[in-house]
């Protein structure tokens, strides 16, 4: 039974519009928190940059195809394969920095607390998408294209404390990766789906 309301209240238009709010702040917040580095990027390399602000733009579309009853699967299968894999990434860099250094600032506490929400909201409305094969192929080649972005031609968001650390941190991020593909596949494409009603 608590299930079943807490699938409901995800489903209610009000909480989607909140939820839309959030991410749209979020998302301007990300690509500001990101300006010095852009700043310093090659146009070339722009879009590839601000990795967690482009995750939550993604979900902005997820959101707002829902809101008028509409899936658009490549951005759901964009949207949770990089909700997730940034996500996840953003948390363990900033427990790492607080590893490493022995403090955290305060933006360090709320980087984890608004990652740690990205991660989990992609896979919570996972059962209202409509990801087929070629979504998930494409949302793949952009994240692992990323990758690649990042840690060759050295793109990666800056945490001046692990800098020691950076090919230990390209090997996790590339195994991420993998797993954010297999939790797209796995969240993403059951047979079994909801549909979105208010």
């Amino acid at each position: 039974m608590r299930v079943v309301n807490f699938q409901y209240f995800l489903t209610r238009k009000k909480f989607l519009v909140i939820l839309l709010f959030i991410n749209v702040i979020g998302t301007i917040y990300g690509y500001y928190w990101y300006g010095y580095q852009l700043a310093e990027t090659p146009p070339i390399f722009l879009p590839f940059v601000p990795d967690s602000p482009t995750a939550s733009f993604f979900f902005v579309f997820v959101l707002i195809a829902f809101l008028f009853k509409k899936n658009w699967p490549l951005f759901e299968a964009l949207a949770i394969m990089t909700l997730f894999k940034y996500g996840i990434w953003a948390v363990v860099m900033n427990i790492l920095t607080l590893i490493v250094s022995g403090y955290l600032p305060w933006q360090g506490y709320m980087l984890i607390a608004s990652h740690l929400g990205m991660a989990v909201q992609g896979l919570l409305y996972s059962p209202y998408y409509r990801i087929e094969g070629k979504h998930l192929v494409i949302a793949a080649i952009w994240t692992l294209h990323n990758e690649i972005i990042d840690y060759v031609f050295f793109m990666y968001p800056r945490y001046g404390a692990l800098d020691q650390f950076i090919p230990q941190i390209g090997y996790f991020t590339f195994w991420l990766s993998i797993v954010s593909i297999w939790i797209t596949y796995y969240f993403g494409m059951k047979k079994q789906r909801k549909t979105m009603v208010f």
